[in-house]
């Protein structure tokens, strides 16, 4: 690509598959990143903010999700944000794929349990061989919020040091919390990696909707079984 290259999750390395978060400067056209991940075709959900998780087998018909699941090989599927936290899921035994959007909503929400249930569930994902990557989103350095949104993600995410106090106002650190939750649910640390980039701090490098203050690009968070 002559554009910037997308951001390759390091734990993902050396496995089956095809997973990265793209930038402001990558292109947006999805052909593009069906040729770097191998894939035949592509899936992006109606996202809303919501706790809905599809899983994908023939049928891609536009479903309203927050969060996709497939074991097809060569289906790239994905999600966009510009703030919110892109989350991309591997099961190197079972060979399951999976990606969500995260907000505070789809924090609050559980969608990143939804998804592991799912995967548990349906394909009989065991915790330990789950791989998470946590792409850039905005951080707790940032991201201040009110009390509703503080003990929102505390009941889905229990007390943890992603709330942070600046001069009696206070700041979440989603990527955290939702690295919490996976935790909870018997995902191994060392199964997790997280981005350190904040999209807020770096407007030159991601989209960030509330540095634009209105109406802006997004990123993907994509992956792919090879």
């Amino acid at each position: 690509m002559s554009l910037e290259e997308p951001v390759i999750p390091p734990n993902f390395g050396g496995q089956n598959v095809s997973a990265f978060f793209t930038t402001k400067s990558c292109s947006s056209d999805l052909n593009i990143f069906l040729k770097i991940a191998g894939a035949e075709q592509s899936y992006i959900p109606i996202q809303k903010h919501s706790d809905k998780v599809v899983v994908l087998d023939h049928n891609l018909e536009p479903k309203i999700a927050d969060a996709v699941i497939t074991n097809r090989q060569k289906l790239l599927i994905g999600i966009q944000v510009a703030d919110c936290v892109p989350i991309l899921l591997y099961d190197n035994k079972k060979k399951v794929a999976a990606a969500v959007h995260a907000g505070w909503r789809g924090t609050v929400a559980a969608i990143l349990k939804n998804t592991v249930t799912a995967m548990t569930g349906r394909f009989y994902s065991s915790p330990e061989n789950i791989f998470i990557a946590i792409g850039p989103s905005i951080k707790g350095c940032c991201y201040q919020v009110g009390p509703e949104v503080v003990e929102g993600v505390k009941r889905a995410s229990g007390d943890g040091s992603y709330i942070i106090e600046k001069s009696s106002k206070h700041c979440v650190d989603l990527p955290a919390a939702n690295k919490q939750q996976a935790l909870s649910l018997n995902i191994p640390e060392q199964n997790i990696w997280i981005s350190s980039e904040c999209t807020f701090c770096m407007p030159e490098k991601y989209y960030s909707y509330r540095f634009a203050k209105s109406t802006t690009g997004r990123q993907y968070g994509l992956i792919g079984i090879l």
